[in-house]
């Protein structure tokens, strides 16, 4: 076998690596939450992988994997709706959830569904509603039509909205999931890993016992 026989065999195995990794966590994340569903070394394999491709970006940029690129900034637009930065913390973005999102999608058809039929349905009703689509209309018609899906309940007096209700659903799920996993939101939370003690001095007094 020629070294350019093992550099391919070498590179295949990578690849597939890659895959396997990214749909193991995409079919987990489906059956709940990230946090409580993926080993948190799979969470971290993703972000690891953005922050590399990042890196070797002469813009220090992500390409979409899946979505394109007027989806992607829909996408970017609702992340950072969903977890704007505050004075403590940066938000979805900084915590880099679209890439996250997108690459866990670029592997899951069940993803691609539900992400590029939610981003679908998201422009279509807004061009019905205002005119444009979600990120030509302005903020205060944004926010209503996000406060229209993000509950159930509005599918009851509405049943036209079940489907933009059961993607903004997933989308929380996910940015939630890409936040909380990521360096940010893992400092946002104030985890600092299992702590070694040499003594377990019992649980303090109960006030009034």
């Amino acid at each position: 076998m020629s070294s350019q026989d093992i550099s391919r065999t070498d590179t295949s195995k990578k690849d597939i690596s890659r895959r396997d990794i990214l749909k193991t966590l995409g079919m987990g994340a489906m059956a709940g939450s990230v946090l409580s569903m993926i080993p948190a070394q799979a969470a971290e394999f993703a972000h690891h992988m953005i922050l590399a491709e990042k890196a070797a970006s002469p813009a220090a940029a992500y390409t979409p994997k899946f979505l394109r690129p007027q989806q992607y900034k829909t996408l970017q637009a609702l992340c950072q709706a969903i977890i704007p930065p505050d004075s403590d913390s940066g938000g979805a973005i900084e915590a880099g959830a679209p890439e996250f999102i997108d690459l866990l999608s670029s592997e899951n058809p069940d993803y691609q569904l539900k992400l590029g039929g939610g981003l679908m349905w998201l422009d279509e009703t807004c061009t019905d509603r205002y005119g444009k689509a979600h990120l030509e209309i302005d903020p205060a018609q944004q926010k209503e039509i996000l406060d229209l899906i993000a509950y159930r309940k509005n599918a009851l007096t509405d049943p036209s909205l079940s489907q933009g209700i059961d993607f903004f659903s997933f989308l929380r799920t996910m940015t939630a999931d890409a936040f909380f996993t990521s360096e940010i939101g893992i400092k946002y939370l104030g985890y600092i890993g299992n702590t070694y003690v040499t003594e377990f001095k019992g649980c303090p007094p109960v006030p009034g016992v």
